[in-house]
């Protein structure tokens, strides 16, 4: 998919059924280099939707059009939940 790096296992970023696009996990890869970005959250947040918005793209839709998201942490110890 343009502008999201390649999937990096046996999976489809994103399939359509009908008018609804149903896409994976993206995870904080650079497009170019296929290196995880950054070393905090914050940065690694914004890869990972960055690429997610451009699968989203390539799918012929747009994130002001997803209805639902699923967010998975791996590492929690470096949050501040306060």
């Amino acid at each position: 998919m343009p502008g999201a790096p390649a999937a990096i296992g046996p999976y489809s970023q994103a399939i359509k059924v009908g008018n609804l696009l149903f896409c994976s996990g993206c995870i904080p890869l650079d497009p170019v280099s296929g290196q995880i970005v950054g070393e905090g959250i914050e940065e690694q947040t914004e890869q990972a939707l960055k690429n997610l918005k451009a699968v989203v793209e390539a799918g012929g839709s747009e994130l002001g059009k997803v209805a639902k998201t699923t967010v998975c942490i791996d590492k929690t110890g470096s949050m501040s939940l306060s």
